[in-house]
């Protein structure tokens, strides 16, 4: 395409790093993963990090180290990717959806409120877009601390609101390494905790509930290591073969973000010059993650805006449908589009803008002549 919606910044060094490793003993999860592991700690002043196959196992794992399970109910915003319910529902638990706030697009205290029963034990709020969702006014408003607060910060690793970073406030946040994200393996994630013991029980879930890793197991010259399996677990555990990838990219995520601020407050300063159309706003207090540029198209608009982007070969995505807009969500949680009208009008109208911390000004200058082009023929009817 002539502006591409996204291009990953891996480096040479990156590359390197992997065949370093498939010229070592371990591709499985071994010291690799404990460098990042412990890379990521320091990054986000969490004690504990464990590398994940996903963010969606990551939210699961933690989900079953709550002890989370069948009768509980877990707050999930309507606007979000289907996994953060789906997760809930892996562990039997329910999702409850709550509608958000139309500013910013994430869960907010009045959701909350709304969404509230007897039998919440867990609230997901989701940092949407790289904008972290006010936890601590949730915590307050929850009043309790034996509800869990899991922050899905799939697109938040560099983020902060109030100087406060995902995982230093609540009792977990869990981040995505997907192909399109800031910090990326392809597919991967990991679960940040502050709690050594619910650490220690993660760490044993993510890998069938045993209690020594293949490494651990591996001894070397020091003989075999016997294991137990002490916990009903899953297959989550991050290969170092991936985790490879990460190393090199956390020293670069500041000055990544740095650039994806300066290209996203031009995309802002295009669409707020367009009558009609709209975007989600970052708190003052905030320092967002940028890892998404949304624009909210006219109203019932949106599918013209995106045969407008491809006619001009400039790449663009949704991000994404409300959850009740869902077959799946409609049916399994008898989800009324009607019940959450903001997440329903955003899951409408939203669509992503090319965005990546390589991208040009130049590759940038299409994109917003498209968008400008794009706004002009809507406005024409």
């Amino acid at each position: 395409m002539a502006v591409e919606f996204y291009r990953h910044a891996l480096r040479e060094e990156d590359v390197e790093a992997v065949a370093r490793v498939l010229r070592g003993t371990f591709l499985t999860t071994g010291p690799v993963c404990r460098e990042v592991e412990a890379s990521l700690a320091a990054y986000l002043g969490v004690p504990h990090v464990l590398t994940m196959t996903s963010c969606t196992a990551a939210l699961e794992v933690a989900l079953r180290a709550f002890g989370i399970g069948p009768g509980d109910e877990v707050i999930v915003p309507a606007f979000t990717f289907v996994a953060t319910a789906t997760a809930v529902l892996h562990v039997g638990a329910t999702p409850v959806l709550a509608d958000v706030d139309r500013e910013t697009g994430c869960l907010g205290v009045a959701g909350v409120v709304r969404a509230r029963t007897p039998r919440t034990r867990c609230v997901i709020p989701v940092h949407l877009y790289g904008q972290m969702a006010d936890v601590e006014a949730i915590r307050e408003v929850l009043a309790d601390p034996r509800v869990r607060i899991l922050e899905d910060a799939a697109h938040c690793v560099e983020g902060t609101l109030r100087g406060v970073r995902p995982g230093q406030a609540t009792d977990g946040a869990a981040f995505s390494f997907y192909a399109t994200k800031n910090l990326t393996c392809g597919e991967g994630g990991a679960l940040a905790l502050r709690d050594p013991e619910l650490a220690e029980r993660a760490r044993r879930l993510r890998q069938h509930g045993m209690t020594a890793s293949a490494a651990e197991r591996y001894q070397g010259t020091k003989g075999y290591r016997h294991w137990d399996v002490v916990d009903l677990g899953v297959k989550a555990n991050l290969p170092d073969v991936l985790a490879a990838l990460l190393v090199g990219q956390i020293p670069r995520l500041d000055a990544q973000r740095v650039r994806r601020e300066a290209l996203a407050r031009r995309y802002e300063e295009a669409v707020d010059a367009l009558p009609g159309w709209d975007r989600p706003w970052v708190r003052p207090e905030a320092t967002s993650a940028y890892h998404l540029q949304t624009a909210w198209a006219p109203a019932h608009r949106r599918d013209d805006a995106l045969a407008g982007f491809a006619a001009r070969d400039v790449g663009v995505a949704v991000n994404w449908k409300a959850l009740p807009q869902l077959t799946f969500v409609r049916q399994r949680l008898r989800a009324d589009p009607a019940d959450f009208p903001v997440a329903c009008e955003m899951g409408a109208r939203t669509l992503s803008l090319p965005l990546w911390p390589d991208m040009t000004d130049a590759m940038q200058d299409e994109a917003v002549a498209a968008l400008r082009a794009v706004a002009r023929d809507l406005a024409r009817g």
